[in-house]
């Protein structure tokens, strides 16, 4: 109690105007004094009156206070005031008793969602959910009618889109020691967490340090920095079907005595808020929910800080903050060939995300933010034919990068947009089936002619639309245009010299088909589509100032901005 009033007397409420972040689960217990100041009762919804809006299955409290707080292990530990930048949402859209009819879920999702817009329709917010159905993703990634429902409310109409968060989901059956990585490698991400417009979170662990008498002798099951036991994958899915997760944030850890099964330990765990505030206040947490608040909690505090930002933007600058951890590399040989590096998004997504990252560019870390347009598809007589590419000439620190000469450098690229989902069933087997339309980012090479650089890009569109694989093109690129082109959230990096980095200040992106093209009758082909493109230089090996050369050319062009897309016909 002493520990929570002190909190308590410490803790601003939010803001007014400040970012929700609206949780979908078993309702919210706000009379805990930790989460009474960052849930005002008026934002307590439930889908059916019967169910009421409090939390009697625990899952849902937890989760609030590790949104409002991030791990409450870290907040008690300060002096100073602590602002809460965001506020909470609560929708009850899981009865306390039984379960929803599976053949509803997307429905009920969606009402869930109507509810806080209806109610606060010009508020800022951001969806999460950390709930998953026990049955896995159908036929490895395809999609499923629940999915689809989160596809299409990110989508939304027009452009109002949502930001939803949604966790992979856990195993299920006890775990062992010995089946760790292995387990964790067939067992796949759970519905529907295969939706191509959710930013899904998978569960990662930095949590090692066993200190409680009772467990002396017993060990972590997962080292440090490596996948929280209980993480699901996306390892055994087909290609064709997106990235799952996208990132892992902390989700705790197991200890085992290296015979039975593995446990729970509170040392191995986040702290929360427990729902039943009368005789307990604290509370542990762990798999890949506590994940999902996380990232959430990340989400919000962008959002925050950038409230014109979209949520395709969101989305991508917490992907594009992501890296892989040394423990995470070190599992896979160290010359990593393509199916491994397959492994490893499927098993990682693009690796853990940083929130310093997401918000700052550094002297040496430089990163560009583009919010854009094109439409995918026109039409001619009869037949819907691809459109436009737009091609991005950046505000490039040439000069710069020239005087550089053979130093290391990197160059990643985040892509991010939302798809349609088909309406028809029959459009969850194959990909150009399901998704409306397709997104592809071609960075020009040094040496290549802007019409070379068209040419190239007209080759990969076509080569694309007849399913051919194509020249392997990758140069110095990690993942490569095959392996990162699936889903709608496409990330890379290049490394090379700075010299070599310095004339490729052109990005191209360009559609792909999709049912908005090959359905003709649907009558969806002249829909403008928006999109967001992240780019960030790096120079890891030295101190050097590439941001304000950058800062400064684009002060001296401000009344003509200098990433202006040419739109250039495919």
């Amino acid at each position: 109690e002493e520990w929570v009033e002190d909190l308590w007397n410490r803790t601003l409420p939010p803001g007014n105007n400040a970012v929700a972040v609206c949780l979908l689960d078993y309702g919210v217990n706000r009379r805990h004094k930790l989460i009474e100041k960052g849930l005002d009762s008026s934002d307590l919804y439930t889908c059916d009156p019967n169910w009421g809006t409090h939390d009697r299955h625990t899952h849902g409290t937890q989760m609030a206070g590790l949104i409002l707080y991030s791990d409450l292990y870290e907040a008690l530990q300060t002096q100073g005031d602590i602002t809460l930048g965001h506020r909470l949402e609560s929708v009850k859209f899981l009865p306390t008793f039984g379960q929803n009819d599976p053949e509803l879920y997307g429905e009920i999702t969606k009402e869930a969602v109507s509810r806080p817009e209806i109610q606060n329709p010009k508020r800022k917010r951001i969806f999460c959910m950390a709930v998953t159905s026990e049955q896995p993703s159908p036929n490895y990634g395809t999609p499923s009618s629940w999915s689809a429902a989160i596809d299409q409310l990110s989508f939304g109409e027009d452009n109002f889109k949502r930001l939803i968060i949604i966790s992979a989901g856990n195993i299920r059956e006890e775990i062992f020691l010995s089946d760790y990585l292995t387990r964790n490698d067939v067992a796949t991400i759970e519905n529907p967490a295969q939706a191509w417009n959710a930013l899904v979170v998978g569960a990662y662990t930095e949590k090692v340090n066993i200190s409680h008498p009772d467990f002396q002798g017993w060990q972590p099951v997962a080292p440090w920095g490596d996948l929280s036991p209980k993480s699901c994958t996306s390892v055994s899915w087909e290609n064709q079907w997106p990235i799952r997760p996208d990132i892992v944030c902390e989700g705790g850890n197991y200890a085992s005595d290296g015979e039975n099964t593995a446990k729970i330990i509170n040392d191995l765990c986040l702290l929360t808020t427990a729902h039943s505030h009368n005789y307990k206040l604290f509370t542990h947490m762990c798999d890949t929910s506590c994940a999902t608040a996380l990232a959430s909690y990340m989400a919000s505090r962008i959002l925050s800080e950038n409230p014109k930002y979209w949520p395709e933007t969101i989305r991508a600058l917490i992907v594009h903050s992501a890296e892989w951890t040394v423990r995470m590399i070190a599992n896979f040989p160290k010359k990593l060939k393509q199916q491994d590096k397959k492994n490893l998004i499927r098993r990682y997504g693009y690796g853990v995300p940083d929130l310093d990252r997401a918000l700052k560019s550094s002297n040496s870390d430089l990163t560009m933010v583009i919010e854009d347009q094109l439409t995918p598809f026109k039409k001619d007589g009869s037949v819907i034919k691809t459109d436009k590419m737009n091609l991005h000439s950046l505000p490039w620190p040439k000069e710069k990068l020239e005087q550089l000469g053979e130093a290391k450098v990197e160059l990643r690229v985040t892509l991010s947009y939302f798809i349609e989902p088909n309406p028809g069933e029959r459009g969850y087997k194959r990909k150009h089936h399901y998704a409306s339309y397709g997104l592809r980012f071609q960075v020009k090479k040094p040496l290549e002619t802007d019409q070379q650089f068209q040419n190239r890009i007209n080759k990969a569109t076509r080569e694309e639309e007849k399913n051919i694989s194509g020249s392997k093109e990758e140069d110095n690129w990690f993942l490569g245009p095959h392996l990162r082109s699936q889903g709608s959230l496409h990330s890379d990096i290049w490394t090379g010299t700075a010299v070599d980095l310095a004339s490729r200040g052109m990005i191209g992106v360009y559609p792909v088909g999709g049912w908005w093209k090959e359905q003709t009758q649907e009558e969806r082909h002249d829909q403008p589509v928006r999109y967001t493109l992240i780019v960030t230089i790096r120079v890891p090996e030295i101190e050097c100032d590439i941001y304000t050369p950058v800062s400064n050319l684009i002060l001296i062009s401000q009344d003509t901005p200098t990433n202006i897309p040419i739109e250039t016909e495919i």
